[in-house]
């Protein structure tokens, strides 16, 4: 019995993970090479568009990113997402106020 419940358990810890989508403004390399398609070099060059470009506004902005064409997209978009930001590198320091 326990062997069954906790191969329950992983079996459904594992489902509900393979259908989360990758938000690509905060998905590290990491996350997006584990998406069907992307490799380290296209996951690098997603990270580093985004980095350069600022967030993508919507998943159809990926088709910007070099290495990624229309199939690639039309594969991609149930797994992904865009929303929310980046994590900030560093906080910025507010302006000084004149008196």
């Amino acid at each position: 019995m326990k062997k069954f419940l906790l191969a329950t358990i992983l079996f459904f810890s594992f489902t509900v993970g393979a259908f989360a989508a990758v938000n690509l403004n905060t998905a590290t390399v990491e996350q997006l090479e584990a998406l069907n398609g992307v490799g380290p070099a296209k996951a690098q060059a997603i990270v580093d568009y985004r980095k350069k470009n600022g967030n993508f506004k919507t998943v159809d902005d990926l088709n910007n990113v070099p290495g990624i064409g229309d199939k690639t997209l039309a594969k991609l978009k149930p797994e992904i997402t865009v929303s929310g930001t980046a994590p900030a590198a560093a906080a910025a320091k507010p302006a000084p106020v004149k008196k």
